[in-house]
């Protein structure tokens, strides 16, 4: 993909201004399109009853008879996508999930902290209906609430060149690592390794700074990474550190709202019949590898 010949250097030039067009214009992928792109257009099973089970859960408003979103608190909520802006798949599926959510339900992502003591999640009872993050474990998880498994499980794994001397999570030391604003790490790794950070508003933008070699390392979602090294351009960037911190992506309900926790098991239900998580995971890193391929070689076409 990234030869010089002039003859495919110039088809290449080709395609990625058109993709850059359609993107400029709103027509590629955003996580949203992603999230209803992974699988056939079709309407989600059952949104009415989800809609009419919140409602009776309380969260529906007395005056109107309306019902009110879903207040689902996540550990990173990606900002709105500005008009002219890169499109950016985003860290994780816990966007996209929340995305494919808010087409049986109306969902207001919202800012929540990713742990209260030690590793059980807070479900502050105010602020959100419920919490999608990664937990330690259901029995972890239990004390908040209800923990309902989406089945997407990740931890963190770092890349780097082939040719890097960087061998142990350890060799990171002194060393610049990419990381993108979604991943939580930010100043983990520079307390437990000693790593010089840069954060990135996105997967796209720390890879593309490790290919073009301003990081010695990018540590991301281990799962999306590991689709993402599939890829022949990657072949050359598939050195890695091993997989730590894995965690399991699930809903934490109030142990007292039955009606909302029997809505979110249905809907991970569809999504596991459907093996919705590994066609979103693919999605995002193909997406990712494009946005930093466009990236890479737009500003040379010229």
């Amino acid at each position: 993909m990234y030869n010089r010949d002039s003859a495919f250097g110039f088809l290449r030039c080709v395609k990625a201004a058109s993709a850059l067009v359609l993107g400029l214009t709103g027509m590629t992928s955003t996580p949203q399109a992603l999230a209803q792109s992974a699988t056939p257009e079709q309407p989600d099973a059952g949104p009415m009853l989800a809609v009419a089970s919140m409602q009776d859960a309380g969260h529906g408003d007395a005056a109107s008879g309306q019902p009110q979103p879903l207040r689902l608190g996540m550990p990173y909520v990606v900002p709105p996508h500005q008009p002219g802006a890169k499109v950016r798949t985003p860290e994780g599926l816990a966007p996209l999930l929340a995305e494919r959510l808010g087409k049986a339900l109306s969902v207001e992502p919202v800012a929540a902290p990713a742990a209260g003591s030690g590793d059980t999640p807070a479900l502050p009872t105010r602020e959100v209906d419920a919490l999608l993050l990664p937990v330690e474990s259901v029995d972890a998880a239990a004390p908040a609430g209800v923990v309902i498994p989406t089945g997407y499980r990740a931890g963190i794994m770092g890349i780097m060149r082939t040719d890097t001397d960087i061998r142990r999570w350890e060799d990171l030391r002194g060393r610049t690592v990419c990381i993108a604003q979604g991943s939580g790490l930010a100043g983990q790794l520079q307390a437990r390794y000693g790593a010089i950070e840069q954060v990135y508003r996105a997967p796209a933008d720390a890879l593309l700074n490790l290919r073009i070699g301003t990081c010695d390392a990018a540590v991301h979602d281990s799962t999306m990474l590991q689709a993402l090294l599939t890829f022949p351009e990657w072949k050359k960037f598939s050195a890695r550190l091993p997989v730590q911190q894995e965690r399991d992506l699930a809903f934490v309900v109030k142990a007292n709202d039955t009606r909302l926790a029997q809505t979110l098991r249905a809907k991970v239900g569809e999504w596991r019949q459907s093996d919705l998580l590994a066609k979103l995971t693919r999605q995002s890193a193909r997406d990712i590898a494009f946005e930093v391929y466009l990236d890479q070689e737009v500003p040379d076409c010229h």
